[in-house]
């Protein structure tokens, strides 16, 4: 909850770092709209703050700041510089750094947060940062920033100046370049003034010449029209005459063609009489080959009954010798049951006899016992038993007898079972044997059935050998032979048709050679009688001579144009470095005083920067903060403890640089060192006590003063008796500050019983409360 006392926009304990970015809200609520509430008041005004947090679609933060007016009503904060707490986020915390002060000097000083960060882990700009805050400092930071920000206009300006000074530079190389690539200029123009005339004299030769040779050319163009009309007529004769020999050749193909298709047409019949022929006699043999069984097949069919009849009397038997084995099997287990029954008798009967052994046994004992005859044999007990076993003897022994007739009948029993297995003795080889006879009955019988079966097939394939003999018959000899069969009428006569066919055709081929071999020498004599053709090489060459004299004046009047522009362009390169002279010591002037400025505005904002008047106005303060921490500590620790703020360190090589750090002095050990190289409690200690003594000293020389301190759970570190030397130290920084009051949060039972009134969440939500 104390995390949310203060009006700034984070939760310090939360936080992952100090400075923008190091909280967000977004992490630590969950519904669709999240608001904290908080009313507080500072310098004698009460104020609210209300932050609403919103997740239902897009993320967005609302952040309001009300003042209580004379009137009752809250009203938006408006600053002096017309900062108005309007909902946005960065006015929000405008408004309250203007009335509480920077958070950090606030999370420093005044609201100690659960796990915040060491004054000992502050690098050297952060802890002069936060003490120039502390000093009031303000105005000073700000000129520094001003100069700082003045510094950096002037390094940009001076950057571009730089910039434009190369590129006169570059423009200065390049005009120069330039200039000597154009040295000579008007030297050139004379000597391309007098190569143009001699191009032109040369070019006027060539005309004259080409003139005189077109003259003659158009004087000999009769004699070429009369040439070429030869030159085509001896063209379409050959032509013609290549016609009439293609078209001869394409007839005399055309015959050829049809001796082919004849021949080939003899050729196929030959070969599909010799291929039936091959078909035919293969079947021939197949059915020669079937037929060699039909005697066979014959003897089967007559056999086939008496060999089904075999099979049957075969299978008969075989019943027969499996009834004497299922006898046979009946009399074992009956010649099994007798021997076992005889084996149960004679124990029995064993047993009989062995009881009746003991009963004549006792009976005997009356002659031996001496009360016999007396008047004691009464109440004898020897003689009471001998007459027991005298009552019990008869049936003893007739159960002997009934045994051994028993057992008379048993053995005959067994002895009559073991003649009849005698007699079934060879049953099981019987069965064996009847099997083995059936089974070549019933394979025979099959054999001669499959065979018999084959009889309609015989006569199947009798009638068609007749038939494949009628159709080997009917192909003729000739052929049988394999020669060429004899042509027939009709191919006799296509024959003969296109050997005449041919015949003629040669004959024409040889007229038309005739005819067309006078024509062309008729031509050629005419060729012959024209004179010479005119040389059009001698007027292509004279026509390429003028146009290379064309080409080479124009060269000429080209070089003689570029040296007259180039003798101009040296007059204006002549003109623009005298240009870039001037410009370039305008801007060397420029860069003077730009450099002058900056570095005085550089100083400047070094003087007024933390490094300047700042460090010097924190070391002023130095002695101030550890008197108040001293105090604080021989308040509630005792003199033990003294503390000292250096702001200049010593380096590796012993030289004094700036920096930050807090030396605390042990009265016990008599040594000095670093706050960073105490104990975890002895460091929470003087570390509360440096964060109060900023505060204290906040109050007394900034005029920035807070009625009230918070403290979250900062002596976890602590045993029992130095928390409460911490409780001590918290009522005196209370008694030295003015402070009105203290919100801490402890853990310790013994801490919250000292304190002057105890906030409990627990019992306040409680029902009923």
């Amino acid at each position: 909850m104390i995390d949310n006392m203060h009006p700034y926009l984070t939760m310090p304990s939360r936080a992952a770092q100090a400075g923008p970015g190091g909280f967000s809200y977004y992490d630590h609520v969950y519904l669709p709209e999240n608001e904290k509430d908080l009313i507080w008041a500072h310098g004698g005004l009460s104020y609210r703050s209300q932050v609403v947090v919103r997740l239902n679609g897009r993320r967005r933060t609302e952040a309001f700041l009300f003042e209580l007016a004379g009137d009752g009503a809250w009203k938006p904060v408006v600053l002096d510089d017309g900062t108005v707490a309007d909902g946005k986020v960065d006015g929000y915390a405008r408004c309250v750094e203007a009335i509480c002060g920077s958070a950090d000097t606030f999370f420093t000083s005044v609201f100690a947060a659960q796990g915040k960060r060491q004054l000992s882990g502050y690098r050297n700009a952060e802890i002069k940062t936060l003490l120039a805050d502390l000093l009031g400092q303000e105005e000073i930071q700000a000129l520094g920033r001003k100069a700082a920000e003045t510094a950096r206009l002037l390094r940009a300006a001076f950057a571009a100046i730089r910039q434009e000074q190369a590129g006169l530079a570059d423009e200065t190389r390049r005009v120069d370049e330039e200039r000597r690539r154009l040295a000579g200029a008007g030297e050139r123009v004379r000597l391309g003034m007098t190569a143009r005339q001699v191009a032109q004299g040369a070019l006027e030769e060539c005309r004259t010449r080409c003139a005189r040779l077109s003259a003659e050319a158009d004087q000999s163009r009769a004699t070429e029209a009369r040439r070429t009309q030869l030159q085509g007529e001896c063209r379409s004769v050959i032509r013609a005459g290549k016609q009439a020999i293609e078209a001869l050749k394409a007839q005399e193909q055309t015959e050829a063609q049809r001796l082919t298709r004849l021949e080939q047409r003899i050729a196929q019949r030959h070969a599909q009489a010799r291929n039936r022929r091959q078909v035919l006699e293969h079947q021939r043999r197949q059915c020669l080959a079937v037929l060699d069984a039909e005697a066979v097949v014959t003897r089967a069919a007559r056999l086939r009954t008496l060999a089904e009849y075999v099979a049957g009397q075969r299978l008969a038997r075989v019943d027969g010798a499996r009834q004497r084995v299922a006898q046979l099997t009946q009399v074992q287990a009956a010649e099994r049951a007798a021997a076992l029954k005889l084996v149960a008798i004679e124990r029995e009967a064993g047993q009989a006899a062995l009881k009746a052994d003991e009963l004549a046994r006792r009976f005997g004992l009356t002659e031996e016992v001496p009360c016999a005859g007396t008047d004691l044999q009464g109440c004898c007990k020897l003689l009471g038993d001998a007459r027991e076993a005298q009552a019990l003897l008869p049936s003893a022994q007739g159960a002997i007898r009934r045994f051994a007739r028993d057992r008379m009948v048993a053995q005959q029993e067994r002895e009559a079972s073991q003649r009849q297995l005698v007699s079934l003795a060879d049953a099981p080889t019987a069965l064996l044997q009847a099997e083995r006879r059936a089974k070549g009955a019933r394979e025979r019988a099959s054999r001669l059935a499959l065979l018999a079966a084959q009889a309609g097939e015989m006569h199947r394939t009798r009638a068609a050998l007749a038939e494949l003999e009628r159709e080997l018959a009917a192909i003729g000899p000739r052929d049988a032979d394999g020669q060429a069969p004899a042509e027939t009428a009709d191919e006799l006569a296509e024959r003969q048709q296109v050997e005449a066919g041919r015949r003629a055709i040669a004959c024409q081929r040889e007229q038309q050679a005739k005819h067309y071999r006078a024509t062309l020498d008729r031509l050629e004599q005419a060729l012959l009688a024209l004179p010479p053709p005119f040389d059009d090489q001698a007027l292509a060459q004279a026509q390429s001579a003028m146009a290379s004299a064309a080409q080479v004046l124009a060269a000429a009047e080209q070089a003689h144009l570029r040296a007259v522009q180039d003798a101009e362009a040296l007059s204006a390169l002549g003109r623009q470095a005298d240009a870039l002279t001037g410009r370039q010591a305008q801007v060397a002037g420029r860069m003077a005083r730009i450099e002058t400025e900056l570095g005085a505005w550089n100083l400047f904002a070094k003087c007024m920067s933390n490094d300047g008047l700042i460090a010097l106005a924190i070391d002023d303060a130095g002695p101030a903060l550890s008197g108040l921490s001293n105090d604080l500590l021989l308040a509630c620790y005792g003199p033990r403890f003294t503390v000292s703020i250096q702001t200049l360190v010593e380096t590796a090589k012993g030289d004094q640089k700036e920096g930050f750090d807090i030396i605390v002095y042990d009265g016990e050990t008599g040594e000095s060192k670093s706050i960073g190289l105490m104990s975890g409690g002895e460091k929470t200690f003087i570390e509360a006590c440096l964060t109060r003594a900023i505060a204290l000293y906040l109050a007394r020389h900034t005029g920035r003063g807070y009625s009230t301190i918070f403290t979250d759970e900062a002596d976890g570190a602590l045993d029992s008796q130095r928390k409460r030397m911490f409780m001590a130290m918290k009522r005196e920084v209370l008694r030295l500050g003015g402070y009105e009051r203290e919100f801490f949060v402890s853990q310790t039972p013994e801490l919250v019983e000292l304190a002057d009134a105890v906030i409990d969440l627990t019992a306040m939500s409680a029902p009923g409360v």
